[in-house]
């Protein structure tokens, strides 16, 4: 399993390098937001794995639902002029955080 994520990171690595996407400036916080939303729906996918708890359907779904819900969130307060976006920033990096923690500690004990 874990060789499928490293070759997916591969790819996805060599595919930004040779078609550079340009991103305007004033989608960078919505995407930011996204992306960890998308980021902490993978490690927990890890992490549910190496659990044995994974389920598929569970992990597309809460991949794609938080990343659109937290780029809905983000936009919704750039028209209220609240930087809604560090709120969501925050609160992924710390689920990312306590995701890795949890996937060492599974790596560990094997």
């Amino acid at each position: 399993m874990i060789y499928y994520v490293i070759a997916g990171l591969a790819v996805g690595i060599c595919a930004g390098l040779y078609f550079p996407v340009y991103i305007p400036p004033e989608y960078g916080k919505m995407l930011s937001v996204a992306l960890m939303a998308a980021l902490d729906t993978a490690f927990g996918g890890i992490r549910s794995s190496m659990e044995g708890s994974y389920d598929n359907m569970v992990f597309i779904t809460g991949f794609f639902t938080n990343a659109v819900l937290a780029a809905f969130l983000c936009y919704v307060g750039m028209l209220l002029g609240i930087d809604l976006y560090l709120v969501g920033i925050l609160i992924f990096g710390m689920r990312i955080f306590q995701n890795l923690a949890a996937i060492r500690h599974l790596f560990m004990k094997k």
